[in-house]
């Protein structure tokens, strides 16, 4: 067998240092890895679904005459809310809409005049 640098025998790079061992670590570390990516997508998809929420909401306060005097202020935010979700989307490469909605926030836009 071969002498390795650190006297070690049989020593073939990093991944053959640790023979089979190694490799079942790193089987282990990518299933780890991909199941916290998809936990965190899970994540990132719940906050876009309440952000959603928090949009539709809004939509529904402009219809209301109760709020007629603060529909400036609930289209700003709406428009705020809109401009968070589409960051989001593009931050997250999020392709899907939150579940329950068939469209995206521009399909919706187009569906509610705004001051």
């Amino acid at each position: 067998m071969r002498e390795g640098r650190h006297g070690h025998e049989g020593f073939d790079g990093p991944r053959g240092h640790y023979g089979k061992r190694g490799c079942e670590h790193d089987e282990k570390h990518k299933q780890r890895f991909q199941s916290a990516q998809t936990f965190r997508r899970g994540r990132a998809v719940a906050f876009l679904e309440r952000l959603d929420l928090k949009r539709s909401t809004l939509v529904q306060q402009l219809d209301q005459p109760e709020y007629e005097s603060i529909k400036q202020v609930i289209s700003g935010e709406l428009k705020a809310v809109d401009s968070i979700i589409q960051e989001f989307i593009h931050a997250f490469e999020l392709r899907e809409t939150p579940a329950g909605s068939d469209k995206t926030p521009e399909e919706k836009d187009t569906n509610h005049e705004r001051n």
